[in-house]
């Protein structure tokens, strides 16, 4: 006589490396196990208690995967090369590590979808996965599975907000906006957004679970059925390493208030196919001043910054192959705010939309401005500049005091 059936899925996050790939992967074998105790001449299934088994991953996630641009000679995109302001254990402390790190955590949906394949869904099972082990129950009939990293920040505030209850078909992430003005290119808010934390996700649909166990493989060592699934973990947030090189200062600009904005930027991502919305805005975040910085045969001071984004809007960024392929209807300007060696300020505004553009899912952005060029203000209050960015030797600027 058959008994009823109880099945468990076993959960492996292996390395995520690009070695091979020239694009960052996180391989996530899933793996479908039915308790059993013999297949000759049917197989019997047991119940048995519920337990738990996940093995959190060991991941290898660098920019150099990520920013797998081709140059114009067909030469590898060498973001090092172009990165002046580097990355001390001040800016760690303030902003964090520069690249990519290691999720420890992660949050897992599970939508049971009956006898269709990649249905509708009509109702989700959730769990956070902290700590081995991780084993779920499921019925015979077709999955889909979610999965993303959990947040940690450095001063234990998550920025990120995730909507899953407009509807169970997907989930979005977006961010909420600062006390910082929004001046340009951002027509619906008049304050900027907090950029995101770093965010990774991977979605699988259709897993078939059926009685005849096709595509399952017998494991004799633990005397079970085996289905493997591979599934991607893909990065949905993207960095911009920003740097404004301040050429013949000589202490004129003393300083900056510590912070700088970028527009143009999407304000959500759905998990579920990594695209972002539709809606632009304009990210804030953290900024340093540097002096003395080496930049060839010359010192330069750099106000650098390290931006996290959800990217540009309609696109998903880690799928895009190429800048000819990208479609992108916004502006893009950055904005620092800088302090003179008189005490007052004026605010540095750069169109660098040719560089976002051209580096779709994060990047090397630099601005080159000659200080010798610039008027020193007369009053306070955050007097407009607005840079047109060409190369060094040929910027032109128009200038509002």
């Amino acid at each position: 006589m058959r008994k009823a059936a109880t099945y468990h899925t076993n959960y492996r996050l292996p390395s995520l490396t690009g070695r091979g790939w020239g694009w960052v992967s996180w391989v996530c074998c899933i793996l479908l196990l039915l308790v059993a105790c013999r297949r000759e001449p049917e197989l019997h299934l047991f119940p048995t208690e519920e337990t738990k088994w996940f093995k959190l991953p060991v991941i290898d996630l660098n920019l150099e995967v990520v920013w797998n641009y081709e140059t114009a000679a067909g030469m590898n995109y060498d973001w090092k090369s172009e990165w002046y302001y580097g990355w001390d254990d001040e800016d760690r402390r303030l902003f964090g590590e520069l690249g990519y790190t290691e999720p420890t955590e992660f949050c897992l949906r599970r939508y049971y979808t009956s006898n269709v394949p990649k249905g509708p869904h009509t109702s989700v099972r959730a769990h956070t996965v902290t700590s081995n082990p991780f084993v779920a129950q499921y019925n015979w009939g077709f999955w889909d599975l979610l999965a993303w990293n959990n947040i940690h920040t450095i001063d234990g505030v998550q920025s990120l907000i995730f909507n899953e209850e407009a509807t169970l078909d997907s989930v979005t992430a977006y961010t909420n906006q600062t006390m910082h003005p929004s001046r340009y290119n951002a027509p619906r808010y008049s304050h900027s957004f907090y950029e995101p934390e770093q965010l990774f996700a991977a979605y699988e649909q259709g897993i078939e679970i059926n009685k005849s166990l096709d595509g399952f493989k017998y494991d004799y060592e633990r005397m079970i059925y085996v289905k493997e699934l591979t599934m991607t973990l893909e990065p949905v947030t993207y960095i911009y390493l920003t740097q404004v090189i301040l050429h013949n200062n000589r202490g004129r600009i003393a300083g900056i208030d510590g912070s700088a904005n970028l527009s143009g930027l999407s304000r959500s991502v759905t998990l579920n196919t990594g695209y972002t919305g539709s809606d632009p805005i304009t990210v804030h975040f953290g900024a340093r001043m540097k002096r003395d910085c080496r930049k060839q045969d010359e010192l330069v001071d750099i106000i650098g910054g390290r931006l996290v984004t959800f990217g540009i809007c309609n696109s998903n960024g880690f799928r895009t192959v190429s800048r000819q392929s990208v479609v992108d209807n916004s502006r893009h300007y950055m904005d620092v705010s800088m302090v003179f060696n008189n005490g007052n300020d004026s605010t540095f505004v750069f169109d660098v939309t040719e560089q976002v553009r051209q580096r779709f899912k994060g990047g090397v952005i630099t601005v080159e401005l000659d200080v010798d060029t610039i008027p020193i203000p007369s009053r306070r209050g955050g007097s407009g500049f607005d840079a047109v960015v060409k190369d060094f030797e040929e910027e032109t600027y128009e200038i509002e005091m």
